[in-house]
């Protein structure tokens, strides 16, 4: 842990919250035991960085199911009639108000991103080139601002 333990955080801290990254590693070096336990580890670097990728993949995989289940609830709210009423324009105003707030308080360059591809319609491969940053950078950054973006809707509620 003391040898490989910082470079996993600097790893992670590049892709997540830092709220987020002990857990990380922790979960790294939980496969890592578990893996020496039923045999040995040739490349010890190697296997600790491709689990630490493994185990990202793994969290973005949970955070969209949570986000696809979050918008299968709030379609289910739709299908039943619901006629346009003095309580149903206030309550569309103040989720407005709150996506708008989410959307502002992203962090810049994150952003950025996301208003160039909601509101300029750009692909990710041209956003990444207009921000000088690869295309994976764009995705981690559009999947951080929907999650936030999520999270603040339905903090709210």
């Amino acid at each position: 842990m003391e040898a490989y333990g910082p470079g996993l955080r600097r790893y992670f801290r590049r892709r997540i919250a830092d709220g987020d990254v002990d857990d990380l590693v922790q979960e790294v070096f939980l496969r890592l035991h578990s893996r020496y336990m039923n045999g040995s580890i040739e490349n010890l670097e190697g296997y600790l960085f491709r689990t630490a990728h493994n185990v990202l993949v793994s969290r973005y995989r949970e955070q969209a199911s949570r986000i696809v289940s979050s918008s299968d609830k709030w379609a289910e709210g739709l299908s039943a009639y619901d006629p346009i009423s003095p309580e149903r324009i206030t309550i569309g105003q103040e989720e407005y108000r709150r996506v708008i707030a989410a959307i502002q308080n992203l962090p810049p360059r994150t952003r950025e991103a996301f208003e160039l591809h909601r509101f300029e319609n750009l692909t990710y491969q041209a956003i990444a080139q207009r921000m000088g940053i690869s295309r994976n950078s764009v995705k981690d950054l559009m999947h951080r601002a929907l999650l936030h973006i999520t999270e603040a809707v339905e903090a709210g509620q």
